[in-house]
C-alpha cells in the first residue's frame, strides 16, 4: 500500500508540471486524485481544473458534491453542461453507450484542455473497473487521458482506505453511476423515469439504506441494496413502499443477492 501511495503521488507531480485538467465527479476516485494532484500543483506553481459535466444522465446531487469537494481543496472547479441524449445512438441504451458517452464527454474535456493550456487530463478509473464490463475505458484510453489510480495499482478498497486516511469528505460516498444503468440495454430512455428513479433512490438513501439501485425491467421494479439492510427495509416497509410506487410501475421486488455493481450486464460477460 504504501509504494502505491508514492507511486500515485509521482505521477500526479509528473501530471502537474504544467497545467492539467481532472474530470471531477466528487466521488471518491477523482476526490482523492483531486486532494493529491492538487497538492502537486500547488507544489509546482502551477494550475488545476476541476471539471464536472453537468449531464442529464447522472443525478444533480453529484454536481452540488462536486462544488462542496472542489471548495475544501481550494481547487478551480469548473463545469461543463452536456445532453448526451443528442447522440441518437445513445438514446436506446446500447451496450457501447458508456464508450459513447465517454467519447463524447472526453473530447470536449480535451477542447477545454487545450484551450486553458493544460497538457494533461486525468480520471479516475481504478484497478477493480478492469474486471467489469467498463466499455468507456477504451474511450479514455483512445483519447490518452491518464488514469492515475489505475497506473497505481490502487482497488475500490484502498482508495477508500486511503481516502479515509486523508479526511477527505465524501470517503465513505456511495458510488453515483450514470442513471441509465437502471435500465437495460436495448430500451429507451425516459428522462421522466430517470428522474422518478433517481428522487427514489435518493428517498431511499434518506432513510439510512446505502448502495441503493432501482433497476426497471418493464413494469417490475428491482431494488438493489447491501444485503446488511434488508431488516432495516421491512422495519420500514410502508415507507419503502410508497417511496418505490412513486417510480410509476405497478410490481415491485427486492433483489435477494443484494446490491452488485453491474447487475445489467450479465448478458454482455
Amino acid at each position: 500500500m504504501e509504494e502505491k501511495k508514492e507511486r500515485l503521488k509521482a505521477l500526479l507531480d509528473e501530471y502537474t508540471k504544467g497545467n492539467a485538467c481532472l474530470a471531477f465527479s466528487g466521488g471518491i476516485d477523482s476526490s482523492l486524485i483531486l486532494k493529491l494532484a492538487q497538492e502537486a500543483a500547488d507544489r509546482n506553481g502551477t494550475k488545476l481544473y476541476a471539471v464536472t459535466f453537468d449531464t442529464v444522465l447522472h443525478p444533480k446531487a453529484d454536481r452540488e458534491i462536486a462544488s462542496r469537494v472542489a471548495r475544501e481543496n481550494h481547487s478551480i472547479h469548473e463545469i461543463i453542461s452536456v445532453d448526451e441524449l443528442k447522440q441518437e445512438e445513445i438514446r436506446f441504451n446500447p451496450k457501447n453507450r458508456c464508450y459513447l458517452c465517454k467519447k463524447s464527454l472526453f473530447s470536449g474535456l480535451l477542447d477545454f484542455a487545450r484551450a486553458h493550456d493544460a497538457a494533461v487530463v486525468m480520471e479516475g478509473t481504478n484497478q477493480d473497473d478492469l474486471k467489469q464490463y467498463r466499455p468507456g475505458i477504451q474511450a479514455v484510453k483512445e483519447l490518452g487521458v491518464k488514469s492515475p489510480l489505475m497506473e497505481a495499482g490502487f482497488t475500490k478498497a484502498e482508495i477508500r482506505a486511503y481516502a479515509k486516511e486523508l479526511g477527505i469528505s465524501v470517503a465513505e460516498r456511495p458510488s453515483s453511476p450514470c442513471l441509465a444503468t437502471r435500465l437495460p440495454y436495448g430500451t429507451e430512455i425516459d428522462m421522466a423515469l430517470l428522474k422518478r428513479i433517481g428522487e427514489g433512490e435518493e428517498a431511499l438513501r434518506n432513510l439510512g439504506l446505502k448502495n441503493v439501485r432501482i433497476r426497471v425491467h418493464g413494469e417490475i421494479a428491482r431494488l438493489e441494496v447491501d444485503s446488511a439492510s434488508f431488516p432495516a427495509i421491512l422495519e420500514q416497509r410502508e415507507e419503502v413502499l410508497s417511496i418505490l410506487k412513486k417510480v410509476g410501475v405497478p410490481y415491485l421486488t427486492l433483489d435477494l443477492e443484494g446490491f452488485r455493481s453491474g447487475s445489467m450486464d450479465i448478458h454482455v460477460k
